[in-house]
């Protein structure tokens, strides 16, 4: 065998060694803490349409908050608002979004996968899943209410 192509064995057999060994490190918890997608705490939403799990934080406490929300199909809001900023990322699916107080499904946009949307505090929207599941991640500050009673 000429000497190029043992080293080239080599150096792909120390880059095997290399990755393996990195795939059965240990992180320090104090450093790093990694949750598995089938370690996220779902818990079934008030009207059996959504669920949600809080990854960070507390959405009923003055706080920073970061939470999942599982919207499943056929399931939309009514109008409501929230007293604070909301930062929404898509995930997976489409999410289709409506504003104003009347409730009009056939006039909600939608924002596939990968969007970004804010949700204005105080500003009334209504915004749910119509034909596929849709996967949300929600950044703000709490508490987290909703306000929309009175709008109906």
């Amino acid at each position: 065998m000429s000497k190029p192509i043992r080293r080239a064995r080599l150096a792909a057999l120390a880059c095997l060694l290399i990755s393996a060994s990195a795939v059965h490190a240990e992180l320090d918890p104090a450093a790093v803490r990694i949750d598995l997608p089938a370690s996220v705490p779902w818990k079934a939403g008030p009207n059996g349409g959504s669920e949600s799990a809080t990854l960070v934080g507390d959405p009923t406490k003055p706080g920073l908050y970061v939470v999942l929300v599982k919207w499943k199909p056929g399931n939309t809001s009514r109008p409501h608002f929230h007293p604070n900023d909301r930062y929404i990322r898509v995930l997976s699916g489409t999410w289709w979004i409506g504003t104003g107080q009347r409730y009009d499904p056939a006039s909600m946009v939608p924002a596939p996968a990968g969007s970004f949307v804010t949700h204005v505090g105080g500003q009334v929207h209504y915004d749910g899943a119509k034909d596929e599941e849709t996967v949300l991640q929600i950044v703000g500050i709490g508490p987290a209410t909703a306000t929309g009673a009175e709008l109906r």
